[in-house]
């Protein structure tokens, strides 16, 4: 069932006002979304604990991708712009560096990433 297929009408058989709608259906999606997180997630560690090899890459690169796309989008429903969620992994990963995060000190992960994060910036410009 598709997220989107709100009713128009109410249980007491009366058309649902526009408005109350479309809370209906933000909420229906929210909901879509938030399981759709929980399945990716589950789905991660399924494919985690077969044990890492070559051809999890795939697997995996999509697992992560659709749980980023997902937070993104569910934040959207949820009032945070994509923008504002941005700043905010941003803000993490300064904060990571100057605290030299044990992902920082023994990978130098956080700096590869904030790298890439204004790289990605600098060509959206």
């Amino acid at each position: 069932m598709s997220p989107f297929d709100a009713g128009t009408i109410g249980v007491d058989g009366m058309a649902l006002p526009e408005k109350e709608i479309d809370i209906t259906r933000n909420i229906k999606l929210i909901e879509w979304l938030k399981s759709e997180l929980l399945t990716d997630l589950a789905n991660l560690f399924r494919v985690l604990a077969k044990g890492v090899r070559e051809e999890m890459y795939e697997a995996v690169s999509d697992i992560l991708s659709n749980i980023i796309l997902i937070s993104y989008l569910l934040g959207k429903r949820l009032g945070i712009s994509y923008n504002a969620i941005e700043l905010k992994i941003q803000s993490k990963v300064k904060l990571g560096l100057v605290e030299n995060h044990d992902v920082e000190k023994y990978y130098g992960d956080l700096s590869e990433l904030s790298r890439h994060l204004g790289s990605f910036r600098r060509k959206e410009k």
